[in-house]
């Protein structure tokens, strides 16, 4: 039996989830959740051949989808997370962090004035476009 075909049961009484039910809660599609698991960002178990994720593998999943919003690369997430497992004391999880984030914000401040000139630039052309048009 596939992942699909036995989506539908439930996982267990021990907080395991199916794969349709951690996309569902996650609001992403399976095959969102078996790419991060090819990219060895999750392990989840497995029943048979049905795949079972923990609270871990889904709290590990919401980490992955806010590093993706915040617009952290692959990498740099599964390095996040490898540091994560690694450092208990979290000290060095910390930061590798904090000089990702201070980058993600540096390139974000420069890609902000680029947009500002650019938005300028067209209104001076937007501008000129309407002083042509006749009244």
């Amino acid at each position: 039996m596939t992942d699909t075909a036995q989506s539908d049961a439930p996982a267990n009484g021990e907080g395991l989830k199916s794969i349709a039910e951690a996309s569902e809660e996650l609001g992403v599609t399976q095959r969102t959740l078996r790419f991060y698991e090819d990219k060895g960002l999750i392990q989840p178990r497995r029943v048979g051949a049905m795949r079972v994720y923990s609270r871990r593998e889904m709290g590990r999943m919401q980490l992955i989808l806010r590093g993706k919003r915040l617009g952290f690369s692959i990498r740099e997430i599964g390095e996040f997370l490898s540091l994560y497992d690694a450092d208990r004391g979290k000290e060095s999880q910390m930061r590798h962090l904090l000089q990702q984030v201070e980058d993600r914000i540096e390139e974000l401040r420069h890609q902000r004035d680029a947009i500002d000139k650019t938005i300028s630039e067209l209104e001076v052309i937007e501008q000129q476009a309407r002083d042509q048009l006749p009244r």
